[in-house]
């Protein structure tokens, strides 16, 4: 099963376009896309390779399904005569592509667009990440940025969780749900919601420090203060260093509790982290998650607010 990729690219400070610059550069697009896509293959973004296949790398289609668009609109931006494509697009062909951050920077600039400073785009998983979870299919496992986004998913993990890469605009961050959204805190017991909403300020606070008062961890810091008593008491305390465990506890509309270890890996660079949920072997908690495994993606409300 493909993995589910978010549509979201997060908050970010107005960029300059094409009339600002240089522009598109159709003819150098096309090139660097299709020297991308035969670069890539089939095996990397977990696709057969098959008998017939006469084709170096990619084929446009394949491209076009993993990043979510037509294949006659991706046709378009590689052969260079189409319109410019949108922001959105061609972070989805990053990924799709396993860019690194030089060459995404490169793939915008030849799109007409400015490149901007990397910490606000923090919705480019780095060619590293990707591998890891091209391996965790069978997993439950996401990469989240800074904001509380999740930018990737597993199927199990939207099973676990919901498909919170569906989710757009402010309520895609799990910080902004939890502070605006009281539903949204169904997936955790009641008595650990405190823990919760400490442990997310004080991290935001972090970050906001850390990347400045313009940053997007800073700006939705303020919006919460407008919006959450809650999120407004907390992060006058000026708490920092909170952390959760290793082991939280997770509620499923259909198997229940169940306490998952929760390994994390960092990527400073890009402000993400990947979340792999597992149990202890041989309890009813891993038996629970097998179970789940195996569900279709929540439907719950809790699991889509």
């Amino acid at each position: 099963a493909r993995r589910r990729v978010a549509r979201f690219s997060g908050w970010r400070r107005p960029e300059r376009h094409s009339d600002e610059g240089t522009g598109m550069d159709g003819a150098q697009l096309a090139d660097f896309l299709r020297s991308r896509r035969e670069a890539i293959q089939p095996e990397d973004v977990g696709l057969p390779r098959g008998a017939r296949r006469r084709t170096s790398g990619l084929r446009r289609e394949e491209v076009a399904a993993l990043s979510g668009m037509s294949p006659d609109y991706y046709a378009r931006i590689e052969r260079g005569d189409g319109q410019r494509a949108s922001e959105q697009m061609l972070g989805a062909l990053a990924r799709t592509l396993r860019l690194t951050l030089d060459e995404r920077d490169h793939l915008f600039t030849l799109a007409g667009y400015a490149t901007p400073e990397r910490t606000v785009r923090m919705d480019h998983v780095s060619p590293g990440l990707q591998r890891v979870m091209d391996r965790l299919r069978d997993t439950p496992a996401e990469v989240i940025n800074s904001l509380g986004v999740t930018l990737l998913q597993t199927p199990p993990a939207a099973a676990l969780l919901g498909e919170r890469t569906a989710l757009t605009g402010e309520r895609a961050s799990l910080i902004f749900r939890w502070f605006t959204e009281p539903e949204s805190r169904g997936f955790h017991p009641q008595e650990r919601h405190e823990e919760h909403g400490r442990v997310y300020t004080a991290q935001l606070r972090e970050r906001s420090t850390r990347l400045g008062r313009a940053s997007a961890p800073a700006r939705l810091a303020a919006r919460l203060r407008d919006l959450s008593p809650e999120f407004a008491a907390f992060w006058h305390e000026h708490q920092v260093g909170l952390r959760f465990t290793q082991e939280k506890v997770f509620l499923h509309p259909e198997v229940g509790a169940l306490s998952l270890n929760c390994q994390l890996l960092l990527d400073p660079d890009q402000e993400q982290t990947l979340i792999v949920y597992t149990a202890n072997p041989g309890t009813p908690d891993a038996e629970k998650l097998a179970l789940i495994s195996v569900l279709g993606p929540r439907t719950d409300l809790q699991a889509v607010a």
